[in-house]
Formats: C-alpha cells, structure tokens, sequence
C-alpha cells in the first residue's frame, strides 16, 4: 500500500492549488495584454493617394488631409478616419510629410501662423515651435521633432504611409 497523505498535507496540498489557480486566473489578462501584440499578424503598410500631383508641391509647406481605415481597439469609423499632414520639398527636391500634431501635448501646429516666427511652425497651446524641417526649436516646450510620414510617388501623385519609426 502507498503512503497516507495527513490532514495537514491534504489541506497544504488543497489550499496552495486553489491559491495558484486564483493567481493564474489573475495573471492570465496581464501576461496576455503583454504577448498579445507580438503575436498579432502585422498590418501591411498601406500608402494613401492624397490627390495632389507632384508638380504642386513646392519648398513651402502646405496643408493636405486625407482618409486612412484603421480598427483602433473596437472602433473602426465606417468612413475611414481624417488626417493632416504637412507637405513639401526639401532643398535636395525630395518630397517630405510632416504631422500636425505638437509633440508637447498633442495641440494642432500651424505653418507659418504666430508673425512672431516667420517660417516656423507654431503650435498656439504652449508656445512649441518647429523648424522647416521638422526638429523642435531648443528652449521651446516640445522635447522631440514633428513626425514624418513615409512617402512614394506614383504616376506622378503623392502617396502617404504611416508614420517612420
């Protein structure tokens, strides 16, 4: 005959597999949140046409919007989703797509819009300021630069992907 398991041991054995099936209920969500990104399938990189020909786009930046169609969480907007970008050409001619949003707080920039700062982008909420090219001004409230959009021309028209990493 085997050996007999005590009360003590029966209760030991009881309490600590109820104890680690409570904390693996608990620790299920976390370890999931965290893997859950690494195992999803990555999105193809999409490029949208903004409808803007390249011979429109000059040195001064300038102002388009466009549509994506992201699932973000549960919500997917049936119309896709609006956003800015602004675009030109640097001095070596290559097309380059900046984002409007300030990297301080999240405010909209504007080119071009406080008389104050000729040739900057300016963002009204904390004073950010922006060179041309994107890179904040040192001692103004933005610690990092304008993101930039990837870019492609095709058939003589813009096209804009996601944002560079």
């Amino acid at each position: 005959m085997g050996k007999k398991v005590s009360r003590r041991q029966f209760l030991t054995y009881t309490l600590g597999s109820t104890a680690g099936f409570l904390a693996s209920g608990m620790l299920f969500p976390m370890v999931r949140f965290a893997v859950d990104p690494v195992l999803k399938k990555g999105g193809s990189a999409k490029y949208v046409d903004v409808n803007l020909p390249i011979s429109q786009i000059t040195q001064e930046p300038k102002a388009v919007q466009f549509v994506i169609h992201r699932k973000d969480g549960w919500y997917e907007p049936e119309n896709g989703e609006s956003l800015t970008a602004w675009v030109m050409k640097d001095e070596s001619g290559n097309v380059r797509a900046l984002s409007p949003v300030c990297k301080h707080l999240g405010c909209t920039v504007n080119w071009n819009s406080n008389p104050q700062y000729k040739n900057q982008f300016f963002c009204p909420c904390h004073f950010g300021r922006y060179e041309k090219d994107g890179t904040n001004v040192p001692g103004t409230p933005p610690t990092k630069p304008l993101d930039k959009y990837k870019t492609k021309i095709a058939n003589g028209r813009l096209l804009i992907g996601p944002v560079e990493s």
